[in-house]
């Protein structure tokens, strides 16, 4: 993972221009200028205009506009190479989506021919100076074509033309056409290679298909890592072996007291497996020294005076630790890693840390400098939220910043220090990135401990400059955690992640150069049919201008409807 800066890049700098047309082509979008745009015959309505080319979320590192672009129909074929699964995979997912709306047979198909969608991995120069995660987009009278290095640019770029397409394109049921993309050319690649929103399923519980509904909406604007906070004092979600109450009680229960849930290994890995088939590695965190009630309450001998506590359902935090003196103490932490990071293909394994207040500062260095080798000896990366900064980072170690405007600046200063010493830094300000916060002071759901968030504040900042004096290469990227304590169902995920959810993965995808809250409100307005299609019911911020015949939904309709079952796929 590494951090490419928009200013030093060459790339970004030899496409200075092109993004300035973008912004150019942002004022247009409202106009509906097309290059298909063409008059009706008598009688018949105007076809819409094709969205102009760019004007997507994440804005892309160049879009050169040019020529008619590409209109699939009933004759369309998906082209792959043979024996490229890869290709494969992207392909039918992407048949997946086109399908139900536009009614066509799309075959997938290693059929030789320079017509139709074709997806093509390849190493060549081109393909290779947009990185890992970088992608090709040439729209073109009779082809589309999608090039990238990897499977991960090549899924991302199918994500920049499923937004090209009308908002229809979503509904799993036949609509009318037609389905137009427009001339040109998109080259993209990441600004940061970690791009992650957090799902905390601790203090309400959320099912295997809730969460795979969840990571497609991630999927959608290019994040690539799912953070999921599994432990809490109020619930633990994963099933561990060796310490089955952890579970079969700590996992009885959630905030309000309702009858919680876990998820058993399989099902563990049923997430792991569909989050890696839209490209995002699962980031498990187990909370410790404090968040632990859970396990405490399931086992009386993690507690220093071998009393297990009730179950908590209640959502005050720092009360609770785990007993740093006690050997059992280790023994349960390498099993509960060793166990989870078997279960655990990706890099990172995250072990919190934060409000420890129950724990002293002697005892949580000398739990974190026991703890963290651990990690490492099962293979994996330690996480951390920013206060193991005031321990004794691990070389490699990754520390999450959850700070905001009122945290003092010793704290801060700590932070930066550890980063300066060659610590990682994951920046998920609370008053920026808390997607769980109240908009403002009449919003139905969310905290506001760090303030409200608004649209525009959770978009209008910049990871490489928010923590002064922190080297912007320390930088690995953003991150968007939607805690729980008030959220129980998809509806209300959907109410605070919409729409600043996407706004997060602007920041960790596009150059800095693109940042700007005119242009971006305008493309994130022109997301809500898509919404609307979906079924995603989000929050009409008045510090946007939405279309006119979107549906708007409110929390409250929503609540009255019940939960929306539909994914983004």
């Amino acid at each position: 993972m590494h951090h490419i800066c928009a200013r030093r890049d060459p790339l970004v700098r030899s496409h200075r221009r092109t993004t300035r047309i973008l912004g150019s082509l942002l004022l247009v979008a409202a106009a509906g200028i097309s290059s298909f745009a063409a008059a009706p015959a008598p009688g018949e309505a105007r076809a819409p205009a094709a969205t102009p080319l760019g004007q997507v979320v994440p804005a892309p590192l160049a879009a050169e506009p040019g020529g008619t672009g590409y209109e699939i129909t009933a004759r369309t074929r998906i082209r792959v190479g043979k024996g490229n699964a890869e290709e494969r995979r992207v392909a039918e997912y992407l048949a997946e989506v086109l399908r139900p709306s536009t009614g066509y047979r799309l075959p997938v198909t290693t059929d030789k021919g320079s017509d139709g969608i074709r997806l093509r991995i390849s190493a060549e120069p081109a393909n290779k100076a947009l990185g890992d995660e970088g992608y090709r987009v040439i729209s073109a009278r009779g082809s589309l074509t999608i090039t990238s290095w990897s499977g991960a640019g090549l899924f991302h770029g199918v994500q920049t033309v499923r937004q090209q397409l009308p908002a229809a394109v979503e509904k799993r049921t036949k609509q009318r056409g037609p389905w137009r993309i427009a001339g040109g050319t998109v080259k993209d690649m990441p600004r940061y290679g970690y791009r992650s929103t957090m799902l905390d399923v601790s203090r309400h519980f959320f099912t295997v298909d809730q969460v795979k509904r969840y990571i497609d909406q991630a999927a959608l604007y290019k994040m690539n890592k799912l953070h999921l906070h599994l432990s809490d004092d109020q619930g633990w979600r994963i099933a561990i072996d060796s310490w089955p109450r952890l579970t079969t009680y700590g996992g009885s229960t959630q905030v309000g007291g309702g009858k919680g849930g876990h998820y058993t290994k399989a099902q563990y890995k049923e997430i792991i497996d569909y989050a890696a088939s839209r490209y995002l590695e699962v980031v498990p965190e187990i909370d410790m020294p404090g968040h632990t009630n859970a396990a405490l309450a399931s086992y009386a001998e993690l507690n220093c005076n071998g009393v297990a506590p009730p179950l908590y359902t209640g959502t005050e935090v720092g009360f609770s630790s785990l007993c740093v003196k006690k050997d059992v103490t280790y023994d349960f932490v390498d099993d509960v890693i060793r166990e989870l990071a078997a279960m655990t293909p990706g890099k990172y394994l995250h072990i919190g840390g934060d409000e420890a207040h129950s724990t002293s500062h002697e005892d949580f260095v000398a739990f974190m400098d026991k703890v963290q080798p651990i990690v490492a000896k099962y293979g994996k990366t330690v996480m951390g939220w920013h206060q193991l900064a005031g321990a004794n980072p691990a070389k490699g170690a990754v520390a999450q910043y959850w700070g905001y405007d009122r945290t003092g600046a010793a704290e801060r200063e700590q932070v930066v220090n550890a980063a300066k010493n060659g610590t990682k830094l994951l920046l998920s300000p609370a008053d920026r990135a808390y997607i769980d916060h109240k908009y403002t002071k009449d919003t139905p759901l969310g905290l506001s401990w760090a303030g409200y968030v608004e649209v525009r504040r959770s978009y209008d900042w910049d990871p490489a400059t928010y923590l002064k004096g922190a080297p912007e290469d320390a930088v690995i990227g953003v991150e968007a955690p939607l805690w729980t304590e008030t959220l129980s169902t998809p509806a209300h995920l959907d109410y605070m992640a919409f729409p600043r959810l996407p706004g997060i993965a602007e920041l960790g995808w596009s150059p800095a150069a693109t940042h700007d809250w005119d242009t971006y409100k305008v493309r994130l307005a022109a997301q809500a049919p898509r919404w609307d299609a979906l079924g995603i019911g989000y929050y009409a911020s008045p510090q946007v201008p939405w279309p006119a015949d979107s549906s708007r939904k409110s929390y409250h309709s929503m609540r009255k409807e019940g939960t929306p079952s539909r994914s983004p796929r």
